[in-house]
C-alpha cells in the first residue's frame, strides 16, 4: 500500500485492495465472493449495457477519535436499492447479503479507511447491474451485486464551503413518472452534459427544475436541495426527486434543533426570501450554496453575504458530522460500528 496524502484526496476513484461480489442466477443469491479484480467479465448482450439495467449506492465508512469504525445508516442504503432494483424490474439484494457485503469489503481494505480528523472517508459502492444476454427488451435472467471502496475526500472541491449554482431549465434531469425517485445509471447519464456545461461556466453543479411546469426546483445534481428561512428548514417535494438519506437525515436533525421541517413544492421565486440554501447528499455532505444563477433569465440570487456558511447549515453540518464520526452520542440508532 502506498502512502496516502489523506488530506488531500480528491472525491475520485483510487485502487484499493479487494471487492466483494454475489450473483444471482437460476432465481437465488449465491455465496459472496472476494476478488482483487478491477474489473467484470459480462456478456456484450447484458441488459445493464443496452437497457440500462444498473442501480447503485454511495455510502461512507468513518473512524473516530475513538478508533472505532462506524458506517451510517447502511439500512436504509440497503431498502433503496431494493426499491431502485424493483424499479427496474432486478432482483433485489436481501438486506443481510448487502450487511454482510459491508462488513467483508470494510475488513478486507480496513487499511483505506482514513484517520480521525484527516477530512475524507472510505467511500463505499455498492453497484447491481444485470448480467444476462438479452436482445429483446426485458429483463435479465442474471444479476451481479458488487461493492468496492475507494479512499475520497470532499465531493465539492471547496469542501464545506459556499458554492455556485446554476439553473438549467433547458435540460431535465428526470419526468415525473420515470426513474428520478430511484438511483439508476440513467438519471445520472441525462444530467452529464448540462452539468458538464455548468462546470465549464464556472459553476460547482446544476440545479434542475420540474420537468412538467419548470416552474419548482427539483434536484440540485448529485444532490438534493435545501434552505432555511427563519426557523423553517425547507425541501423540494417532488415525484421525481432521489429521496435522499442525507436529507432525511437533517430533517430529523432540524426538528431535534426545534426547527420547523416543510417537505413540498418549492417554486423558483421563493429563493429571493430564503436565508441560506444548501445542497446535501452523501457524497457532498452539505455544500453551503453561495449563489444561484438562472442560466436563461440571468437573475441571480446571493446567499453567503460574508462568504462563510449560514449558521443554520453549519450547525446542521456539525451535529450531522458528530454522529457519523462518534463524536456525540447516536441518540436516533444511525449509526452501526463495524468490527
Amino acid at each position: 500500500m502506498k502512502n496516502i496524502d489523506w488530506g488531500n484526496l480528491s472525491f475520485g476513484y483510487s485502487k484499493t485492495n479487494y471487492n466483494v461480489r454475489c450473483y444471482w442466477r437460476d432465481g437465488q443469491w449465491g455465496e459472496l465472493e472476494v476478488s482483487s479484480s478491477e474489473t467484470i467479465n459480462i456478456h456484450m448482450a447484458a441488459t445493464c449495457l443496452h437497457y440500462g439495467q444498473a442501480a447503485f449506492e454511495g455510502m461512507k465508512v468513518f473512524k473516530g477519535k475513538d478508533g472505532k469504525v462506524r458506517v451510517f445508516r447502511w439500512e436504509e442504503n440497503a431498502k433503496r436499492l431494493q426499491n431502485s432494483s424493483n424499479g427496474i424490474l432486478m432482483a433485489p439484494v436481501p438486506a443481510e447479503i448487502f450487511k454482510k457485503a459491508i462488513d467483508k469489503v470494510v475488513e478486507l481494505n480496513k487499511n483505506f479507511i482514513p484517520p480521525f480528523e484527516s477530512g475524507a472517508s472510505l467511500y463505499l459502492r455498492p453497484l447491481l447491474i444485470g448480467t444476462g444476454a438479452q436482445v429483446g427488451v426485458k429483463p435479465a435472467n442474471e444479476y451481479l451485486f458488487v461493492i468496492f471502496v475507494t479512499p475520497v475526500g470532499p465531493y465539492f472541491k471547496e469542501g464545506f464551503k459556499p458554492v455556485s449554482i446554476q439553473i438549467a431549465r433547458d435540460a431535465d434531469r428526470a419526468a415525473p413518472l420515470g426513474t428520478g425517485n430511484i438511483k439508476v445509471g440513467g438519471n445520472y447519464a441525462a444530467s452529464l452534459k448540462s452539468g458538464q456545461r455548468g462546470h465549464d461556466e464556472g459553476f460547482s453543479s446544476v440545479l434542475y427544475l420540474d420537468a412538467k411546469e419548470k416552474k419548482y426546483i427539483d434536484e440540485c445534481g448529485p444532490a438534493n436541495f435545501f434552505a432555511i428561512k427563519g426557523n423553517n428548514y425547507i425541501t423540494p417535494k417532488s415525484p421525481s426527486i432521489l429521496p435522499s438519506i442525507t436529507n432525511k437525515s437533517l430533517m430529523t436533525i432540524a426538528e431535534d434543533m426545534g426547527m420547523t421541517v416543510e417537505r413540498r413544492a418549492v417554486a423558483v421565486e421563493e429563493l429571493s426570501g430564503f436565508d441560506e440554501c444548501g445542497a446535501c447528499g452523501t457524497a457532498a455532505v452539505i455544500s453551503p450554496i453561495k449563489n444561484i444563477v438562472d442560466r436563461d433569465t440571468k437573475k441571480e440570487y446571493k446567499f453567503c453575504a460574508d462568504g462563510n456558511a449560514g449558521p443554520i447549515c453549519t450547525k446542521l453540518y456539525d451535529r450531522l458530522r458528530d454522529i457519523q464520526y462518534g463524536n456525540e452520542p447516536d441518540k436516533f440508532g444511525w449509526v452501526t460500528i463495524l468490527k
